[in-house]
């Protein structure tokens, strides 16, 4: 359990120590970070579409997305936040971390998920990770109000109505369940760590430290899986930077943003958005007709989000 300290707003949008704690939900969070969210959603909406135009490894995909947002970070880091990561405190760097491992075994449990079982399992079971978060909080103290588990359930009913549930009763297709479910609840963890570790410290410190150690666990993944992590085409590699630039940059970065304001309830139920949004830009871009759930599924998904945001606000 992670205990939450107290905290306060600085002017620089960093949050440090004080001697009352925060109310909970969201207090006075910036309607800007409500437009931030929405860009990070329809960023990390690419990343499936993206990834099933790739060719390379589900794993060397997770790592090179991490291991190219580190590259395009560095330059940053270094010129302007060296100061920041020397004088990092222990705590947050260890969850920075810890943030990170989560990260890669989300992906780990994932990718592989999506081969062992039907894609629509794997995505509904994955998707519960507002489920857990929310329960983790309450675990730790937090009372979420009521309205809050009705959107929660609400948006990954969305989810289902989208994608449906395939319960095949093979050995193999169970132990993908098992892998979706797992992926999920790790996603939960990365959002929930990601929103303590931000209360001090600024989104491209957190991020860089992250995603550095989501890097370095993919890549000894991938070694010890045998995953190639080259040869391939140019136009793999240009995809590689692509969802590089949408599904990490804008949109796991952007999440990292506004998570210490919106709150990881409010975060992780948008994150559902990810599933339709994803349906309608390979209807888009690859040309793939959207299922016909993917409007009524959009709808109702935003309608639990519209009462998770609302739930968070008067808490």
């Amino acid at each position: 359990m992670i205990p939450v300290p107290a905290t306060a707003r600085r002017t620089d949008g960093v949050t440090s120590p004080a001697l009352a704690p925060p109310p909970p939900g969201l207090p006075a969070a910036p309607r800007v970070d409500l437009v931030l969210l929405g860009v990070a959603v329809a960023s990390v909406s690419f990343s499936a579409p993206l990834i099933a135009a790739t060719a390379a490894p589900a794993l060397a995909i997770a790592f090179w997305r991490n291991a190219m947002a580190v590259g395009v970070l560095s330059p940053l880091v270094l010129l302007k936040h060296r100061a920041e990561l020397r004088r990092i405190g222990r705590r947050p760097l260890l969850l920075a971390v810890a943030a990170g491992a989560l990260l890669a075994l989300h992906f780990g449990l994932w990718l592989p998920s999506l081969r062992m079982t039907s894609v629509a399992s794997s995505t509904a079971l994955c998707t519960t990770t507002p489920i857990w978060t929310t329960i983790v909080l309450r675990m730790r103290g937090h009372r979420p109000p009521r309205m809050v588990w009705a959107g929660t359930v609400l948006a990954v009913v969305g989810v289902v109505i989208l994608t449906g549930v395939d319960m095949t009763l093979s050995p193999r297709a169970l132990a993908g369940d098992a892998l979706a479910l797992g992926g999920g609840i790790a996603a939960a963890g990365y959002v929930l760590l990601g929103a303590e570790v931000r209360r001090t410290v600024s989104t491209t410190a957190y991020t860089y430290v992250c995603y550095s150690t989501t890097a370095l666990i993919l890549l000894v993944t991938c070694l010890v899986a045998g995953a190639d992590l080259g040869g391939y085409s140019a136009t793999t590699w240009l995809q590689l930077a692509a969802l590089t630039a949408a599904a990490q940059l804008l949109g796991h970065s952007l999440l990292n943003r506004v998570v210490s304001t919106l709150g990881p309830s409010v975060t992780s139920t948008a994150i559902l958005l990810e599933t339709p949004g994803a349906a309608l830009i390979a209807a888009l871009w690859l040309g793939q007709q959207p299922p016909t759930a993917a409007y009524p599924a959009l709808a109702v998904i935003l309608a639990g989000l519209a009462l998770v945001v609302r739930a968070s606000r008067s808490a």
